[in-house]
C-alpha cells in the first residue's frame, strides 16, 4: 500500500511540474561560469509578462518573494503593493546594470529597481534638491525605481550621526522622507 501511495504522489508531482516549466538561467557574472537552475516554478503568464517588458535581459534568476530577505529597496518607502511568499522576485542584467523586478502571483508587475553606482548621473533637479535641502549630507546609496507610472530615486544619505532616506521623483520633488538620528 505504501508503494502505491508513493507512486501516486510522484505521479501527481510530475503532472504538476509539467504544467509550467521552471525558468533556468546561466550565471556568468564575475569570473565564474557556473550554471544556476532555479527550482521555482514560474507561471507562463508571469514569464511572458517579464520577457515582454525586458526582452534584452540576461542572467535571469527567479525566486519566490521572501519578506525577510535583504532586498535593495525600502519597501515601505516605495509605497508599492504588499507582497507575500506566493509572489516572485526576478534578478537579471540589463544595460550593464543588475536589476530586480517584482511580480505578484497573478503575473502583474509590481516594480523594478537597480543600484545607481555613479551618483553624478542623477537628474539635475534631484541634485539641486539634495544641495538645497540636505546641505552637508553625503550620498551613501541610490536606487532607481520603476513603478507603473513613475520613476523615482531612493537616496540614502548621512551627515554626522544623522541619516535620511528619501524617495525623490525625477523633478526633484521629495515624495517621502525617513530620518534617523
Amino acid at each position: 500500500m505504501k508503494l502505491r501511495t508513493l507512486i501516486a504522489v510522484a505521479a501527481a508531482v510530475a503532472v504538476f511540474a509539467s504544467c509550467s516549466s521552471p525558468y533556468k538561467a546561466t550565471d556568468t557574472s564575475g569570473t565564474s561560469t557556473t550554471t544556476t537552475t532555479t527550482t521555482v516554478v514560474v507561471p507562463a503568464g508571469t514569464q511572458t509578462a517579464f520577457t515582454t517588458q525586458y526582452p534584452n535581459s540576461t542572467n535571469v534568476v527567479w525566486s519566490r518573494y521572501d519578506p525577510v530577505a535583504v532586498i535593495p529597496i525600502d519597501w515601505e518607502l516605495t509605497g508599492w503593493s504588499p507582497m507575500d511568499t506566493s509572489d516572485y522576485l526576478v534578478r537579471f542584467d540589463l544595460d550593464n546594470e543588475n536589476y530586480y523586478a517584482w511580480y505578484d502571483s497573478d503575473g502583474n508587475w509590481v516594480g523594478s529597481a537597480y543600484v545607481v553606482k555613479d551618483h553624478s548621473k542623477l537628474p539635475a533637479p534631484v541634485n539641486t534638491t539634495i544641495a538645497n535641502k540636505y546641505a552637508g549630507y553625503t550620498i551613501e546609496s541610490v536606487n532607481r525605481e520603476f513603478q507603473k507610472d513613475r520613476i523615482t530615486y531612493e537616496i540614502e544619505m548621512k551627515k554626522d550621526n544623522s541619516r535620511v532616506k528619501l524617495l525623490v521623483d525625477g523633478d526633484g520633488n521629495v515624495i517621502k522622507e525617513k530620518m534617523k538620528s
